[in-house]
């Protein structure tokens, strides 16, 4: 009769589709995946003010201009300095 019973109870706490161990499974997974979403969210919120800088801030875009393409104003002189050839 205790073995039963013994049964009976494990079976009402681990038995059946989900039992208890799975579901702890499943709400760790979901605050993971919430957590995952939330950074997600940022970095898109992020990505879309950098966006918005790209294209209407002129600061940002001569920056770029700058740093990427090596690109300068009227009168200024870029000076590259280049490692010399190893023959």
């Amino acid at each position: 009769m205790v073995v039963f019973t013994a049964g009976a109870v494990w079976f009402a706490v681990q038995g059946s589709e989900y039992g208890t161990t799975d579901i702890l499974r499943q709400y760790r997974t979901r605050s993971r995946l919430d957590r995952d979403i939330d950074s997600l969210k940022q970095m898109v919120d992020s990505l879309t003010r950098y966006k918005a800088k790209v294209l209407n801030d002129p600061r940002t875009q001569e920056r770029i201009a700058r740093e990427e393409f090596g690109m300068v104003r009227g009168k200024e002189l870029l000076y590259r300095f280049a490692e010399p050839d190893s023959q």
